[in-house]
């Protein structure tokens, strides 16, 4: 009995060693995560560049036209003749169109009549009145009657001239309301005149960028209409006051365009330049890594990422700058850098291409 219970404490012994050196139900062998064995994770890498980087606030507005007029009729009247076309250039008191001007033609020659007369009776009171033959109180009012009828004349050929239809401005033909033979009233639009020199695009600039904004500095605006065709400007004027109702102030942007390309109503990108770094030390935005409020990118060094923190400065079109923690030789991870972690082993797959080309050229090459 002493050899059976012996034999039975031996045999529970080896299975309870036994077990201690199998994994449980529901657990894994050890990851490969803590394994040297873990195969190296496939990254892109490239160097920083250096070269000049802009601070840029950005926004979006319509271009309109810095001056614009409606012709508005100041008469009553048929029209009777239209001078010009929408599109056709026009300049200040230009004639577009002409209303008929009988009736006042008719009222004009009246009045013109009737001052010749009382002019040449005011003319023999003169010499009356040298003579004491004309009392002084009669030689007054035909004075005044002259001078009102002067006044009735002139207003006469004041209407009749505002049968010419005139531009008020100097600009392009935009609209022409009219069409021979209407008979149209005063105050009844008649054509629009638009300036298309400058053009304007009025900027709203939340108010903490206040004192960034100043006049005068460099303006790049994108049109959709125009392709790749960027159109340089500057700010022109900066409203001195905010908005309380938006937090905004406006700027105002004029844009000269001799080739007349831009036309008002296009809707353009704007990007205005307040600042300037020369020769900063850049990275593509791809590379950055934000975790808890620290930026840091990682560098590959002897096939491993070391993550680096970094201070970082203006951005721009895609790159953004380096202040500190970077140097010009860091081979710095652009693409992969998803779940990598400090001292990961890593593969560049992206290895210059020239050089794989000169070390197989060198190969190639016949001994001397």
């Amino acid at each position: 009995m002493k050899r059976y219970r012996a034999s039975l404490a031996l045999l529970a012994c080896a299975v309870m060693l036994a077990g201690c050196g199998q994994p449980q139900e529901g657990e894994s062998p050890e990851s490969d995560e803590d394994s040297d064995d873990s195969p190296p994770i496939p990254v892109e890498t490239s160097l920083p560049v250096r070269g000049d980087i802009y601070a840029v606030y950005s926004g979006t507005a319509p271009i309109e036209a810095f001056a614009e007029a409606d012709v508005i009729a100041k008469v009553a009247g048929e029209v009777r003749e239209i001078l010009v076309e929408e599109g056709q250039d026009v300049g200040k008191e230009q004639v577009l169109a002409r209303l008929d001007g009988d009736r006042l033609r008719l009222e004009l020659s009246e009045s013109g009549a009737r001052l010749r007369k009382l002019q040449r009776d005011y003319q023999r009171n003169v010499d009356l009145s040298d003579k004491g033959l004309i009392s002084e109180g009669e030689f007054e009012k035909i004075k005044y009657e002259m001078e009102a009828l002067q006044a009735n004349f002139n207003l006469a050929s004041l209407e009749l001239d505002y049968t010419q239809i005139r531009a008020p401005i100097q600009g392009v033909v935009s609209e022409r309301y009219i069409k021979l033979g209407n008979t149209i009233k005063v105050g009844d639009p008649l054509f629009r005149v638009t300036s298309l020199d400058p053009l304007v695009a009025y900027l709203y600039v939340p108010e903490r960028e206040y004192r960034r904004i100043q006049p005068g500095q460099p303006v790049a605006i994108d049109i959709d209409a125009l392709g790749d065709q960027r159109i340089i400007a500057s700010v022109t004027r900066v409203s001195p006051i905010i908005d309380p109702a938006t937090g905004t102030f406006k700027i105002t942007i004029e844009i000269s365009d001799d080739q007349r390309r831009i036309k008002p109503g296009m809707f353009g990108r704007i990007s205005v330049v307040y600042d300037k770094h020369e020769n900063a030390l850049q990275v593509p935005r791809s590379a950055i890594v934000e975790d808890m409020g620290e930026v840091s990118v990682f560098v590959v060094e002897d096939g491993k990422a070391l993550r680096r923190a970094v201070k970082t400065g203006f951005g721009e079109e895609g790159m953004i700058e380096i202040v500190d923690g970077l140097t010009d030789t860091d081979n710095v991870v652009t693409l992969g850098q998803v779940g990598l972690k400090d001292e990961s082993k890593v593969t560049v797959i992206n290895a210059p291409e020239k050089e794989e080309e000169e070390e197989e050229g060198t190969e190639d090459a016949p001994a001397d």
